[in-house]
C-alpha cells in the first residue's frame, strides 16, 4: 500500500479503472482533485458549460464505447444539477461514475456554504451511492462504484467525497486488492427454462423476437449471437427506441421499432404474435399501450438480468434471469443441438401477413411545396450520411421519433437518445462526449430548436475542444410534440407550445465561434447537408421545416397497437381490429 492523499487517491484510482476521460465543472469542495488532474497527463479532462451537460456528455461516451463515463462536479448545486442526467442514465441504463464534492466532514449538517445532501438527494436517481468519511476507504469504494455501475444491468453512481477527506492521506488500495464479490448478478440463465424456450421456438407459428436496451448493454457478443438466432430461425424481429442497431436496418427480417410511434408492421406484428420472445427490454409503457390489450395471444418470454424488471409490468410466461449475451449463446446451442428445428411452413405464412402490414407503407410522404418537410429532411440527412463513420444523438420531441423512423442503424452504440426520461436538452452534450470518444467520426445532433436552446451553452465547450459535431435542428417554431398531442387530445388549445422570442442560429453559431447555416427551400437541402458533413469544425444547421407537421404513425392514448393512426394525406385514419384502414 502507498500512502497519498484524497485527492490523488481520486486520480490513481480512475487510472487503475482504465478512464482516459472525466467531463466536469470546478468548485470549492473539488479543487483538491482539480489541482490533482493538473499535475498529470493521463486523463483528460472537458470543462463543459453546466453541471448536466457533464453528466450528459459521460452518458454519450458510455453508450458510444461500452465503457463506463466519469462526470466530476462540485457540492451544492453542482451535485443537485447532475441530478437530470443521473435519473436519465438509471432510465435508460447507462454505466456512469459522477464524483461530488462535499463540505469537510464536521460541517455536514451545519448548512455550510454549497452543503446539500447529495447522498440523500440522489439515492432514488442512482444504482447505489456513498458518502465517504474516511480517506483509506476512498479507493476502495470508487473500485466498487465502476464494479457496480458496470455489472448487471448497468446504472449510474455516486461517491460523494468531502473536501477534508481530499486533503488527508491515506493508504491506496488497488483493484485488485478491493473487495467487489459481493455483488455479483447472475449470468447464465436457468437452463430448465431455456430449454422451454427452444421448445416453444419450435412450435410457434407466429413468432417475433422483441428486443431493447439489454441487448447493447450486453455487449458486441450479445448482439452478434442475436443476429445469428434471427438468420438461423427466420423470425421476424423489433426493438424498443433504446435497442436500435442490434440487429441491422437493413436485416431482411427487421419490422424496424415498435411502440407509440413505432412502424405498422412491428406494431402489428407485436399484437398478433403468438410467441414473444423478449430479450432485453423491460415492457415500457410507450410500447405496451393499453396492458390489457397487449399482445393478447401470445405466450410471453422474459430474458433480462434485472430481477426487478421481470413481472414488473408484464407476467412472464418464460421468465429467464440472465445476461442476454449468455442466455442467447445456451439457446442457440439446445437449438442446434435439437435439429435447428421451427415451424416454417407457419412461419411463412406469418411473413405472408407481415409483408401486407408492410406494403402500407407507413412512412411515406410527399415533399411538395416550397417548405421543407421535417421527414424529408431526415430522409435526405440519412441518404447522405449513411455511408460515413458515423454516430447519432437526438434531443426529445418530434424530431426524435422522426430519427427514429427515418435513420438506419447497422450497429449497436451508434445511437444515443434519452428514452425513458425523455430528457430535453439531452443530445447536445451527449454528442460531446460521443464525439470525444471517437474524434474522426460524423457525429451528428438531431434537435428540435427548443429541445436544443436547453444546453446550447456547451457550443462553447465544442469549439474550445475542437469537436466538430453537427447540430441538425428541425426548426419548426413549435414545442412540437406538445403541439401534436395538443392538436390531437385538446382541441387545438394550443397553450404555451411555441416560443415568440426565437435567436438567429446562424448568428448564435458564429457567436461561439461555429459555423452557421440556415436553409428553407427543398431544392437547397442537398447541398446544404453536404456543407455541414463537410465542415470541419462545429456547425450548428438550422433546416425550417413546416410548423404544424404531426408524427405518424402513432397510437393514441388509451388504444392498443392494431389501433393507430397513420398520417399519410391519402390514408389517414384509424386502423381497425383486422388491420383495415378506416379513413
Amino acid at each position: 500500500m502507498k500512502q497519498m492523499t484524497g485527492a490523488q487517491m481520486v486520480v490513481r484510482a480512475l487510472r487503475d479503472q482504465g478512464v482516459d476521460t472525466v467531463f466536469g465543472y470546478p468548485g470549492g469542495a473539488v479543487l483538491p482533485i482539480y489541482d490533482e488532474i493538473f499535475q498529470q497527463n493521463d486523463i483528460r479532462h472537458f470543462l463543459v458549460r453546466h453541471e448536466q451537460a457533464a453528466v450528459h456528455a459521460a452518458e454519450g461516451y458510455a453508450r458510444s464505447t461500452g465503457k463506463p463515463g466519469v462526470a466530476l462536479v462540485t457540492s451544492g448545486p453542482g451535485a443537485t444539477n447532475a441530478v437530470t442526467g443521473l435519473t436519465d442514465a438509471l432510465m435508460d441504463s447507462i454505466p456512469i461514475v459522477v464524483l461530488t464534492g462535499q463540505v469537510p466532514t464536521f460541517m455536514i449538517g451545519s448548512d455550510a456554504f454549497q452543503e446539500a445532501d447529495t447522498v440523500g438527494i440522489t439515492r432514488p436517481c442512482t444504482k447505489h451511492n456513498w458518502l465517504v468519511r474516511d480517506t483509506d476507504a476512498l479507493p476502495k469504494i470508487i473500485h466498487e462504484a465502476f464494479h457496480v455501475a458496470t455489472s448487471g444491468r448497468p446504472g449510474p453512481v455516486l461517491i460523494d467525497i468531502p473536501k477534508d477527506v481530499q486533503f488527508a492521506s491515506g493508504d491506496y488500495t488497488s483493484p485488485k486488492q478491493a473487495k467487489t464479490s459481493h455483488y455479483q448478478p447472475r449470468l447464465k440463465g436457468d437452463p430448465a427454462e431455456i430449454e422451454r424456450l427452444v421448445e416453444l421456438m419450435e412450435t410457434a407459428e407466429r413468432p417475433v423476437f422483441y428486443t431493447g436496451g439489454g441487448v447493447i448493454n450486453s455487449g458486441p457478443a450479445a448482439s452478434q449471437l442475436l443476429r445469428e438466432l434471427v438468420e438461423a430461425t427466420g423470425f421476424p424481429i423489433t426493438s424498443t427506441l433504446m435497442g436500435l442497431g442490434c440487429y441491422p436496418a437493413s436485416g431482411a427480417k427487421w419490422l424496424g421499432m415498435l411502440g407509440m410511434h413505432g412502424l405498422y408492421e412491428a406494431n402489428m406484428a407485436m399484437h398478433g404474435c403468438d410467441l414473444m420472445i423478449n430479450i432485453g427490454a423491460r415492457f415500457d409503457d410507450r410500447i405496451t399501450g393499453v396492458l390489457s390489450g397487449f399482445s393478447p395471444k401470445s405466450t410471453k418470454v422474459h430474458i433480462d438480468i434485472d430481477p426487478s424488471s421481470i413481472n414488473k409490468v408484464v407476467k412472464a410466461d418464460v421468465p429467464i434471469l440472465g445476461d442476454v449475451a449468455h442466455v442467447l449463446e445456451d439457446a442457440l446451442r439446445l437449438w442446434k443441438s435439437r435439429g435447428r428445428k421451427t415451424n416454417a411452413g407457419k412461419v411463412q405464412k406469418w411473413w405472408a401477413q407481415i409483408e401486407q402490414w408492410r406494403a402500407v407503407d407507413c412512412l411515406k410522404f410527399k415533399q411538395e411545396g416550397a417548405v421543407i418537410k421535417p421527414q424529408h429532411a431526415v430522409a435526405r440527412l440519412e441518404a447522405l450520411t449513411k455511408d460515413h463513420d458515423r454516430y447519432i444523438c437526438t434531443e426529445v420531441g418530434q424530431h426524435q421519433m422522426w430519427a427514429a423512423q427515418y435513420l438506419g442503424f447497422e450497429e449497436p452504440n451508434r445511437w444515443m437518445t434519452s428514452g425513458g426520461l425523455g430528457t430535453m436538452g439531452y443530445g447536445q452534450p451527449a454528442a460531446m462526449g460521443v464525439q470525444v470518444a471517437h474524434p474522426d467520426s460524423l457525429v451528428i445532433n438531431v434537435a428540435g430548436e427548443a429541445s436544443w436552446l436547453m444546453n446550447m451553452q456547451e457550443m462553447g465547450t465544442m469549439v474550445q475542444y475542437r469537436l466538430p459535431v453537427k447540430q441538425f435542428i428541425l426548426n419548426n417554431e413549435r414545442l412540437g410534440m406538445v403541439r401534436q398531442w395538443q392538436e390531437l387530445l385538446h382541441g387545438e388549445r394550443y397553450s404555451s407550445s411555441w416560443s415568440e422570442a426565437l435567436p438567429d442560429f446562424v448568428k448564435l453559431a458564429e457567436a461561439f465561434g461555429a459555423k452557421g447555416i440556415m436553409c428553407s427551400d427543398p431544392a437547397d437541402l442537398d447541398d446544404a447537408i453536404m456543407e455541414m458533413i463537410n465542415h470541419d469544425g462545429p456547425v450548428v444547421f438550422d433546416c425550417l421545416v413546416t410548423k404544424h407537421e404531426n408524427c405518424f404513425p402513432m397510437i393514441p392514448s388509451g388504444k392498443n397497437h392494431n389501433e393507430m393512426l397513420l398520417g399519410d394525406a391519402e390514408t389517414q385514419g384509424v386502423i381497425d381490429a383486422k388491420g383495415s384502414v378506416l379513413v
